[in-house]
């Protein structure tokens, strides 16, 4: 067995927390540091996930010599100046997204590169099993694929919280959650092509002036049309993706954090699939396809990062880049769409 991948964490939040829980399940990523704004919060971490080294400063872990790679786990105003740090010191980043922009994601995975350093970001949902057989299935059940549309939410009003201050997040629930809405474009549709028309519309939260809400609608040039709704202002979860095609549509309720397995509240009772919906029937005649998963999707994701810290000039590295620079750029069409005047902002 190859020697683990000894990982340091920098930031403290949730999502750091998640990670660090997903680590207790895999041999070939072991934590071995974390670093935080506030050292008694990096050290509390540390108490909560097996006593690892702390540091009071995201320099001095990368320095430090007790790392071969970092999950940054930062607030995005900051998130690419250690990046491109943590590249120049040969140490392989997975990164929590979205990004500044493009042009940001772009300078972080080509120090990556030229560093020969892996890079992933933190979209789990594309590293569960379920994402490659519904692709697989997609030219049977839909035949070509012309739509989709999706919806994610979760209630998260909270001005504490720095997904609603601008100045840490700036911008907002596009970047976080509609960039699920995008990913899922790029993972499912296969078009490459430019957008033709891009038509957004956001809510700010009244006090912070943060995105909290925000609704839109994709046509690529070939024809292909997105459609997404995501934000913080619903009082339910919803994880709601439908792929469309002449000989049917293919649904999940699931499709960012699944029930199983995600984190949260996790359902093991509600096994991974999707629906397969076609023809004028009624929901009896719907086909049920469940595609289970020994391990979580934070496992998995992972267990990529492992394998591309091993081999950064591979071709899965390549695509991981090239999916994640499409979503970066799909998001920033929107955003574009958003302050531009041509969406429209309350």
């Amino acid at each position: 067995m190859s020697t683990p991948l000894r990982l340091g964490i920098i930031g403290t939040g949730f999502i750091a927390d998640v990670i660090a829980h997903a680590l207790r399940s895999t041999a070939t990523v072991t934590l071995n540091a974390v670093a935080s704004r506030r050292v008694e919060t990096a050290a509390a971490f540390a108490l909560r996930h097996g006593s690892v080294s702390v540091f009071e400063s995201w320099e001095s872990l990368l320095k430090s010599e007790t790392v071969d790679a970092v999950y940054v786990a930062t607030p995005t105003s900051v998130r690419e100046s250690i990046c491109l740090a943590a590249a120049a010191q040969g140490l392989a980043v997975l990164a929590e997204k979205p990004f500044l922009n493009w042009e940001s994601l772009q300078k972080i995975t080509q120090a990556c590169s030229q560093a020969g350093v892996g890079f992933l970001d933190g979209t789990h949902f594309t590293h569960h099993p379920r994402t490659q057989a519904v692709r697989d299935a997609l030219s049977q059940k839909t035949g070509p694929l012309q739509g989709l549309r999706t919806s994610f939410f979760f209630p998260a009003l909270d001005r504490n919280n720095i997904r609603l201050q601008p100045d840490k997040e700036p911008t907002g629930a596009i970047g976080d959650m509609a960039w699920y809405s995008m990913r899922a474009v790029v993972e499912y549709s296969g078009s490459d092509a430019s957008v033709a028309e891009c038509r957004s519309w956001a809510q700010r939260d009244a006090l912070t002036g943060g995105w909290i809400r925000g609704a839109g609608f994709l046509r690529l040039n070939d024809g292909f049309t997105a459609t997404w709704d995501a934000g913080y202002t619903v009082g339910a979860c919803l994880m709601d993706l439908d792929l469309m095609g002449s000989q049917g549509v293919i649904s999940m309720d699931d499709f960012v954090l699944d029930w199983d397995g995600g984190f949260g509240k996790p359902d093991p009772t509600r096994l991974v699939g999707f629906t397969h919906r076609f023809g004028m029937a009624n929901p009896s005649t719907w086909v049920r396809t469940e595609t289970p998963s020994p391990q979580p999707q934070a496992h998995r994701m992972l267990e990529a990062f492992a394998r591309l810290a091993r081999n950064p000039l591979g071709p899965e590295m390549a695509l991981s880049i090239r999916r994640s620079l499409r979503t970066q750029e799909l998001v920033d069409t929107v955003v574009a769409s958003l302050r531009d005047g041509s969406g429209l902002t309350s």
